[in-house]
């Protein structure tokens, strides 16, 4: 049952939560934190917590993919930021992160318009390869026929493709559109898609046969689609619904399982927690990573949108710096405002409600509090 509040007499909306609006409630068991598994496969690569690295240049770079592969989650680089364009971005990430604000976007939209180059691609999946661990890239909706042959001959494990809105219908009169079914169709390796946030338009895209569907729009610490173009979906309604697609995709395709990835809104380790309770299977975490020392973005936050050659739709954030990655992850935590220790939080939570894993903790019973009702 959804509700509907009457904006006028000629349109009514639906009434949607964030992940501040909702809280996690104990059940009548509870376990020792030692005792649960943070443990999360997607086709035939293991992991040992649910974590994916955001491709988003501020946050992964092929040094800190490899090092987030390294403490059991998946790294993905970004294949059209700076690492594909320019030999060595070292300095200018040092400049955009450095830049004053009101300077930042024009810098960004001058410095991207450098070409992606295919042999970089190459190169740093390359890099990732020869370290030993999983390896995964992303293109957007738009890059994805210009470039998806040089990514599977360099060797990826896992491909992304991630944009604002990605749909499975999509429509053009310029150009043929990427037709995702028979794209999936005919590749050898796993997909993830997205990003969507109703429960129509993930369920299509499930049907695509990706092997995960990204949940968010405009609901991280950078963008400003709210702002520009008015589109915002509140993340604990969106996962919850397509949550909703996935058992019912699983009724129809006869048991097939596609995976729900929250991406956005997760900046602290009680949203990252509430995300799994309301039926993700993992976190594409931005923010959160980019507090960490490894971090290319030196402090600050930004991804594709902000420098949008004509219509910015993101901004550079300032998220400081925590600790390395391996803190932020697994603690110690010296603080109690949940920027450190996400993994440690969410096996706690999952100790509190008594469930021993995260497919078992998405059954978690949840209420609606919202903060000003507190």
């Amino acid at each position: 049952m959804t509700q509907e509040t009457e904006i006028g007499l000629g349109k009514s909306g639906r009434l949607c939560y964030s992940l501040d609006d909702v809280a996690i409630v104990p059940s009548r068991r509870t376990r020792d934190p030692g005792d649960v598994s943070t443990a999360w496969q997607v086709d035939a690569y293991e992991f040992d917590i649910p974590v994916i690295g955001a491709p988003m240049d501020s946050v992964m770079s092929p040094a800190t993919v490899i090092e987030l592969g390294r403490l059991g989650g998946l790294g993905v680089l970004d294949l059209e930021g700076l690492w594909t364009r320019y030999d060595d971005p070292e300095p200018l990430l040092a400049e955009i992160a450095k830049a004053p604000q009101e300077q930042s976007t024009a810098r960004m939209q001058e410095l991207y318009k450098a070409p992606i180059r295919a042999d970089l691609i190459t190169r740093r999946l390359h890099e990732i390869r020869d370290a030993g661990v999983t390896v995964a890239g992303a293109l957007t909706p738009q890059r994805t026929q210009e470039f998806y042959s040089t990514v599977l001959e360099a060797g990826v494990d896992l491909f992304v493709i991630r944009g604002t809105a990605v749909s499975a219908e999509h429509v053009s009169r310029s150009h043929e559109p990427l037709n995702l079914k028979k794209f999936i169709y005919e590749l050898d390796v796993p997909v993830i898609v997205g990003g969507a946030a109703t429960y129509q338009a993930a369920l299509h895209l499930m049907r695509t046969g990706a092997a995960g569907v990204l949940v968010g729009i405009g609901g991280g610490a950078v963008s400003t689609m709210r702002t520009t173009i008015g589109m915002h979906a509140p993340m604990a309604t969106a996962i919850a619904d397509v949550a909703a697609a996935r058992r019912d995709y699983m009724d129809e395709s006869g048991g097939r399982y596609v995976h729900v990835i929250a991406d956005g809104g997760t900046g602290v380790s009680g949203n990252f927690v509430k995300a799994f309770a309301l039926g993700a299977d993992a976190v594409m975490l931005s923010a959160p990573l980019a507090r960490a020392s490894e971090a290319p973005g030196r402090g600050e936050l930004w991804g594709a949108e902000a420098h949008h050659a004509e219509l910015p739709r993101g901004r550079r954030f300032h998220v400081g710096t925590v600790g390395d990655m391996r803190r932020i992850l697994f603690g110690p935590s010296h603080q109690a405002d949940g920027t450190v220790n996400f993994i440690g939080a969410l096996r706690r939570a999952m100790a509190s409600t008594g469930y021993l894993d995260v497919k078992e903790f998405q059954r978690c019973g949840v209420v609606v509090t919202p903060y000003e009702s507190l």
